[in-house]
Parts: structure tokens; C-alpha cells; sequence
């Protein structure tokens, strides 16, 4: 055989087998890849899947709003806390200020008492200063109990808000029919 004839031969083998993969290409297009039923049960698991990411997206939407809920009760407990920190910041300095006007006040009371002579005015000037050095503590104590209460008042009465020591009642606390609101004992 010739190098002709081989080339022919090669040449009739490859056509040939080209119509082959055609004729299987054609009976793979004129037969639908899948049936009716396939459809229906694609179709049925797609409505599935978008009914499942529906539900997902809404959980993440409720779950988002209770975190953000959650957030904003955080950061109004925070300032809260810093406005409770605050005042008594300002008590302990008043606090601060009245005792070290009755220290000088008792110094001089002592300096006078010392030298035999007492001094009406010294007395009355220590007396008022003990009486405000009373009066800011109280204070100071005051504000320390309603930082102490504005963070465990929920806690202690289960969910319910603990009223400030000045007597102001939250909005949503009821007492009950004793007069107290839960958890809470009268000490006025």
C-alpha cells in the first residue's frame, strides 16, 4: 500500500467516525433530557429551597432586631451607669470639701481650747461644718446605694426596676398589696 492509500484509508476512518459521534448527537438531541416528571420534581425542590431561604432570611431579620434591642437597652444601662457614677463622683467631692473644712474648723477649736480661751464663733463654724460634713455623706451614701440598686435592682426583683432612693417609683413598677413592689422593703 501506498503512502496515498494509507492516507485515504486513515482519512475514510476518521469521517467515519465522525458521523458516528454525529448520528449519536442526534439521537441525543431528539430525545428531551429530562421528562415532565423531572421538571415537576425539579421545580418542587427550587420552590423548597426558596421557601427554606425565605424562612432563613426572616430569622436572621428577627435575630437582627433582637440584637440590635439588645444593643440599645446595653449602651442606655451604660449611660445610666455613668450618669450613677457621676453623681456620686460629685458627692464624694462635696464630701471631700466638707471634711476638710471641719478639719480646719476642729484645728482651730483645738488651738483655742489650748490656750484657755473658747471662742463662740469657732464652735458654731465646727458645728455647721460636722452638720454639712453630715449632710454630703449622706448624700454620698445615697448616691452609692442608687448606683448599688440601679445595677442589681433588676436582678433582685426579678425583672421589675428598683425605684431611686429619693422615692420616685418607675412607671411600670406596681406594688402589690402590701404596698412594696416586689423585692423591695419600705425605709422611709
Amino acid at each position: 500500500m501506498s503512502e496515498s492509500e494509507t492516507q485515504i484509508k486513515e482519512l475514510q476512518r476518521r469521517i467515519t467516525a465522525a458521523m458516528l459521534r454525529i448520528d449519536r448527537g442526534l439521537e441525543t438531541l431528539s430525545t428531551p433530557a429530562t421528562s415532565e416528571a423531572d421538571v415537576l420534581r425539579l421545580t418542587a425542590a427550587l420552590d423548597e429551597e426558596r421557601l427554606a431561604n425565605a424562612q432563613l432570611e426572616e430569622r436572621v431579620r428577627a435575630i437582627k432586631a433582637r440584637q440590635d434591642e439588645s444593643v440599645s437597652k446595653l449602651e442606655q444601662a451604660v449611660k445610666d451607669q455613668a450618669e450613677a457614677a457621676r453623681r456620686l463622683d460629685g458627692a464624694l467631692q462635696q464630701l471631700q470639701a466638707a471634711n476638710a473644712q471641719l478639719r480646719e474648723n476642729n484645728a482651730a477649736l483645738r488651738a483655742a481650747n489650748a490656750q484657755g480661751v473658747g471662742d463662740p464663733t469657732l464652735i458654731n463654724r465646727s458645728l455647721q461644718a460636722e452638720v454639712e460634713a453630715l449632710r454630703a455623706a449622706r448624700i454620698a451614701d445615697r448616691a452609692e446605694a442608687d448606683a448599688i440598686l440601679g445595677a442589681l435592682g433588676p436582678l433582685v426583683a426579678g425583672g421589675t426596676p428598683v425605684p431611686a432612693l429619693d422615692g420616685a417609683m418607675p412607671t411600670d413598677a406596681t406594688p402589690g398589696d402590701d404596698g412594696f413592689v416586689a423585692g423591695l422593703t419600705e425605709d422611709k
